[in-house]
């Protein structure tokens, strides 16, 4: 009897736990037998991966952050690069957290393993020589944005653009009746939904912006109505203490349910990352915020590492700005408040931005979690080239 595939991975914080469990379902309904292990949330341990940590471990970002948290990383990684090296699973992939995911992969790599990296880092956007890093960790590069491939091909490293899974598991055509029901808001109420970020930090640094906007857009329309899906526990905590200082009543706010909320609302406050991508989805209008804590800001501007004009990913989907984005000390309550009201107030734009969400939602589209195990596959039977 053949052996059982035998999987590792490490997947970073709640976006790539998602992940992770699509990406296990598909393999699994390929090799029933399938044993996975790793770094993991509740949703990939749902799907059968044995957790050795978990994935919230890994929720830090930036260049100066993990710096903090360095000492007990390392211990993680050095935990994990004996146990992975003395399992030798047939393949192990590193979902998104590439700080962390790329060290790992390239010790595993030189160890004789196979390695594969499922979202590809934004080298293409800032600090690009991490791509020669890459080359070295990486037999292949799961990309879920279209444009990656090319760029990669440019340094001869192995990528495949597998499309987005969230593309997949949001419908082309939501029911925005059907959320607001489920949400017990009224059919006709303009709503707004604030998301503010997954992380701590992040939720630290946009939150209390995010509810100045609401103060600035109350006073111009009282009729407006806020939800704010929280991303956990600990992330509402933080923008609870914030609200009681900002004394902003009237933000309603929820234990999860995003995609439910993004379909419900007439508009989004979004912090920039995978939520703006929801909500492209869910064919939203939206404003995307982002701050980086000082350090990292002052470093990036210094060394001139950022390579992109737009940041938000509906933008950078497209091309052009889409959709209004403001970065750093442009993040204030009545720049946020002002630019909603314009996609509140101006239906013939929200149709035009309809139009073109679903043409990048089509683009995305494609089976992501089905065509990744399919490579992960081709890769460990030895046919990939």
């Amino acid at each position: 009897m053949a052996e059982p595939l035998r999987i590792g991975f490490v997947a970073g914080e709640s976006s790539g736990d998602q992940l992770g469990a699509a990406l296990i379902t598909a393999l699994r309904a390929r090799a029933p037998e399938l044993r996975c292990y790793g770094v993991a949330g509740a949703k990939m341990r749902a799907a059968g991966c044995d957790a050795w940590a978990s994935s919230d471990e890994l929720a830090v970002m930036g260049l100066v952050e993990p710096l903090r948290r360095l000492p007990r990383l390392m211990r993680l990684r050095s935990m994990l690069r004996s146990r992975f090296r003395a399992e030798r699973p047939d393949v192990f992939v590193g979902i998104d957290a590439p700080a962390f995911n790329l060290g790992l992969e390239a010790q595993l790599k030189r160890a004789g393993l196979r390695t594969v990296q499922y979202v590809s880092p934004q080298v293409w956007a800032w600090r690009q020589s991490r791509v020669r890093a890459i080359a070295r960790a990486c037999d292949l590069v799961l990309c879920l944005l279209p444009f990656e491939p090319d760029f990669y091909a440019r340094y001869g490293v192995r990528a495949l653009f597998v499309g987005h899974p969230l593309a997949d598991q949001i419908p082309l055509d939501v029911d925005r009746a059907a959320a607001r029901r489920e949400l017990a808001i009224d059919a006709e109420a303009a709503l707004v939904a604030l998301l503010p970020g997954s992380r701590i930090g992040e939720v630290e640094r946009l939150g209390a912006d995010f509810l100045a906007a609401v103060r600035w857009l109350s006073e111009r329309r009282p009729d407006l109505q806020f939800i704010a899906p929280m991303a956990s526990a600990t992330v509402r905590a933080v923008f609870e203490r914030q609200m009681a200082a900002a004394d902003v009543p009237g933000v309603r706010l929820i234990d999860g349910q995003a995609q439910c909320v993004l379909a419900a609302c007439n508009a989004v406050l979004v912090a920039s990352g995978t939520a703006t991508l929801e909500a492209l989805l869910s064919k939203r209008p939206m404003v995307v915020a982002y701050r980086f804590a000082a350090l990292t800001a002052f470093v990036l501007r210094r060394l001139e590492m950022v390579k992109v004009r737009y940041f938000a990913q509906p933008n950078l989907l497209a091309g052009r700005r889409l959709v209004p984005e403001f970065l750093q000390e442009e993040v204030t309550g009545e720049a946020l408040g002002a630019a909603l009201l314009g996609e509140l107030d101006n239906p013939a734009r929200a149709a035009e931005l309809e139009v073109e969400f679903r043409r990048v939602h089509e683009q995305l589209r494609r089976g992501g979690a089905e065509r990744a195990a399919a490579a992960i596959l081709e890769l460990v039977q030895g046919r990939a080239t």
